[in-house]
């Protein structure tokens, strides 16, 4: 495992190209969570090369971003509350 880690650390240095366990790594998800978002076709970009699944950093920064939240779920507490939603009674 810590030879995945150093080798997805490393990546920029050399090949911008990053298996699926390193590509898990790089975007904090496990490999097996991006084969199955591959699966359904709704994870990060990816290449074929030959055999072999490839994902380019640029596209997983670019996935990353795209599914960037300002907050969670939860309701802001910055906003106001909608009637019927304990907000004011009139």
């Amino acid at each position: 495992m810590d030879d995945e880690i150093a080798r997805a650390a490393n990546a920029k240095k050399g090949s911008p190209f990053l298996t699926t366990d390193q590509a898990g790594h790089y975007i904090a998800l496990s490999g097996r969570a991006l084969e199955k978002m591959r699966g359904r076709g709704d994870g990060p970009r990816f290449r074929k090369h030959g055999r072999y699944v490839r994902y380019h950093i640029d596209d997983l920064d670019a996935w990353s971003q795209a599914h960037g939240k300002s907050f969670s779920s939860e309701r802001n507490p910055d906003l106001s509350k909608p009637e019927g939603k304990g907000g004011s009674r009139d």
